[in-house]
């Protein structure tokens, strides 16, 4: 009996043995998880798009020079991405969990880029204790390395000129000059980031490198282009109304609105609706994605990770011109010439019209996940439904980014002319950094 004793107690300290030093798992879910807390947070604080922008690329930057390290399929961006030096070496001696490294230097790279850091601190919180209690040496070993290279992640990205854009000028306003953007209701805003070209690119050579055609010269002359396409807004806001909200047009416009900032007006109270801007909806997309072709972490993290490079100098090239050009909203046109009372489907957003950002971003997005997860990859686009907004199916992802493009004319707050010049210059955009970053595939 004693000997039969013995035996037992000892395959139980040996399982509990094996038990205690299994290494920590972390799914693709738990990542998916991180990025959507950002995005709830974004919306939170209210960001900008170009904003949002910055917040979801450095710290997907930081997971995926972590996950390189030991990847067979990928390789580190710091020989593409300007002024990247490569992060602190890993010492594969030391135990380090990379899953857990990423998604910490993720987490903690998000801290520094939101307000609402308490946020960020509480869902990381429930993954260290997690971790911990599952193999604490290894969440200790794998904290500190991912921490290290947070810092270094940071380090660079306090560089891009960001802070210096914070102490520039507010955008001047000249209502002499016939064409020129002017605030619009119901907030009159001021033109929002009308420096963003100065921050630094990350694979662009310069903000300006995919200068858009010149936009169409203002004119009132009703037989000129750039009358024609104002008159052509107007009229398809008609035609929309007469259909009545149900019309796919109005179902369109508003599923792609992703305006971070809806000022609404109620006798004399004014407050705000707050959404997701069109990155937070393209990396909805990605989530999307990865969830139904089943991507692994790695390529979980690869996918967010270019995606949002992507955007991020979507976001430089927009609105480079959007202040170079300076054009006039069609609501501002058709206030004064054509129709006093007239109010475009959707809130026109306070910056410039030319070109459409909408139209520019998600073009340059489309392309890069068609290049990660091929052309004709259908899938039910949910993003919208926290905001009340059904589902919406499309065959492929370049079908989503038209989509989203046309959206902001039935919206009424873009020309025609914007969206195709703006496609063309998203495909340009979304090409160059597909072909800048392909060796790492």
């Amino acid at each position: 009996m004693k000997n039969n004793f013995f035996i037992i107690t000892s395959i139980c300290l040996f399982f509990m043995s094996c038990k205690k030093d299994k290494s920590i798992v972390v799914s693709p879910d738990e990542y998916h998880a991180a990025i959507e807390n950002v995005t709830q947070i974004m919306i939170h604080d209210i960001f900008s798009p170009p904003v949002a922008s910055r917040i979801f690329v450095y710290p997907n930057i930081a997971a995926y020079e972590i996950i390189v390290q030991n990847s067979k399929t990928y390789k580190s961006f710091n020989n593409q991405l300007k002024g990247l030096d490569p992060i602190p070496k890993l010492d594969p001696k030391t135990g380090v969990n990379i899953e857990v490294a990423a998604l910490i230097a993720h987490m903690d790279v998000s801290k520094q880029l939101v307000f609402s850091e308490e946020l960020v601190e509480h869902f990381r919180d429930s993954l260290y204790q997690k971790w911990g209690q599952e193999n604490e040496k290894e969440f200790e070993v794998s904290k500190e390395y991912g921490l290290k290279v947070a810092a270094h992640i940071k380090k660079w990205m306090d560089k891009d000129n960001y802070k210096e854009t914070r102490t520039m000028s507010k955008f001047s306003v000249y209502a002499d000059q016939p064409g020129r953007w002017q605030p619009t209701p119901p907030a009159y805003m001021d033109g929002i980031e009308p420096h963003w070209s100065e921050i630094r690119t990350l694979v662009l050579d310069s903000a300006s490198q995919f200068k858009p055609i010149p936009a169409l010269a203002f004119s009132l002359d009703k037989k000129s282009p750039f009358f024609k396409e104002v008159q052509e807004v107007y009229d398809i806001s008609l035609k929309m109304k007469k259909k009545g909200d149900e019309c796919d047009e109005v179902k369109m416009a508003q599923f792609w609105d992703c305006n971070p900032f809806v000022s609404v007006t109620q006798g004399h109270m004014m407050f705000a609706k707050k959404k997701i801007s069109p990155g937070a909806h393209w990396m909805g997309i990605v989530k999307i994605a990865c969830k139904k072709s089943n991507a692994n972490f790695e390529k979980t993290v690869y996918a967010y990770t270019e995606t949002s490079i992507g955007m991020f100098e979507a976001f430089i090239s927009c609105w480079d011109e959007k202040y170079r050009s300076n054009v006039i909203r069609p609501e501002t046109v058709i206030n004064q010439h054509i129709d006093e009372n007239w109010k475009p489907a959707l809130q026109t957003p306070p910056f410039p019209e030319y070109t459409s950002g909408h139209s520019v971003v998600s073009t340059v997005s489309a392309n890069i996940l068609t290049s990660i997860f091929g052309d004709n990859f259908s899938f039910v686009d949910d993003s919208e439904l926290q905001f009340g907004l059904p589902n919406r199916s499309f065959k492929s992802f370049n079908e989503a980014s038209k989509e989203a493009a046309m959206s902001r004319f039935y919206g009424g707050i873009h020309y025609r002319a914007s969206i195709e010049n703006g496609i063309v210059q998203g495909k340009e955009i979304g090409d160059f950094v597909v072909n800048k970053l392909k060796m790492t595939k």
